[in-house]
């Protein structure tokens, strides 16, 4: 007996078995839910930006420094967009006079040097007067595309302040991440 007679033997003795047992509409709507749901499976959603940004974060934080929140390098502007406030008459987490906290932010997740620990740092611009023009700084630590506005810090944050100008951008800390 040779090996193709035995194969061909093996599938018929398969398909016989497969049809008596079932009929062909039922064999052919599993075979289209498999192709169907098989071709699916890579339009879920995967983060797979989760490996990187600890080491991002780590890289920023090589780099950082605790002492003078005028410097882009100040370990909280690791994820910041725009001039910072403490160049602008206000502090690292505080508006200058004249402006008004928005009350909407994006957030970044930022290593402090001095103790190797991740912190929440909420992002806020300040509205209401003209633009700084201090200071800019253009951190991406952590940013996302529009479609995750709470990580993106292109979009103007003055959502719900009293007016839409934007004047600097803050820095509050949070909590630990």
């Amino acid at each position: 007996m040779t090996t193709i007679s035995f194969f061909d033997r093996g599938v018929e003795r398969l398909s016989r078995f497969l049809a008596q047992r079932s009929s062909r509409r039922s064999v052919l709507a599993r075979l289209g839910t498999l192709l169907a749901g098989g071709a699916l499976v890579p339009l879920l959603p995967v983060d797979r930006t989760g490996g990187g940004r600890r080491a991002r974060a780590e890289a920023f934080a090589a780099g950082a420094q605790t002492k003078d929140p005028t410097q882009c390098n100040y370990w909280r502007y690791c994820a910041i967009d725009g001039y910072m406030c403490s160049c602008c008459g206000g502090g690292p987490n505080t508006c200058p006079p004249g402006t008004q906290p928005s009350p909407s932010s994006w957030v970044g997740s930022c290593i402090n040097p001095d103790d190797g620990q991740a912190y929440l740092i909420a992002y806020r611009d300040c509205c209401g007067k003209d633009s700084c023009g201090r200071c800019a700084c253009l951190a991406l630590e952590g940013e996302m595309p529009v479609y995750r506005p709470q990580l993106n810090n292109d979009i103007v944050w003055c959502f719900g302040a009293p007016s839409m100008v934007y004047h600097c951008s803050s820095a509050a800390l949070i909590g630990r991440a």
